[in-house]
């Protein structure tokens, strides 16, 4: 398990826990504060990406990595 996951499960497991009413409102007030912060903002092309990208995974329009690892080595050669 890794560093933020055992964080993660520390927490959850307290949150879990407590009773303090006061407590959990403030955990909330800062998930609802920070929440902003995690958005990302994509623009109009990365968004167009990514809909092409769906829209190529929906007609199967694509290749595992195994087959680029393969095609990358012949070209390499």
């Amino acid at each position: 398990m890794t560093g933020i996951e055992t964080i993660k499960n520390n927490l959850i497991d307290r949150i879990l826990a407590t009773r303090n009413e006061k407590l959990l409102q403030a955990i909330s007030n800062i998930f609802e504060s920070t929440q902003s912060d995690d958005m990302v903002s994509l623009s109009s092309e990365q968004i167009e990406m990514l809909l092409m990208s769906e829209k190529d995974i929906e007609t199967g329009n694509f290749i595992s990595e195994s087959e680029l690892d393969e095609s990358d080595s012949k070209w390499l050669n």
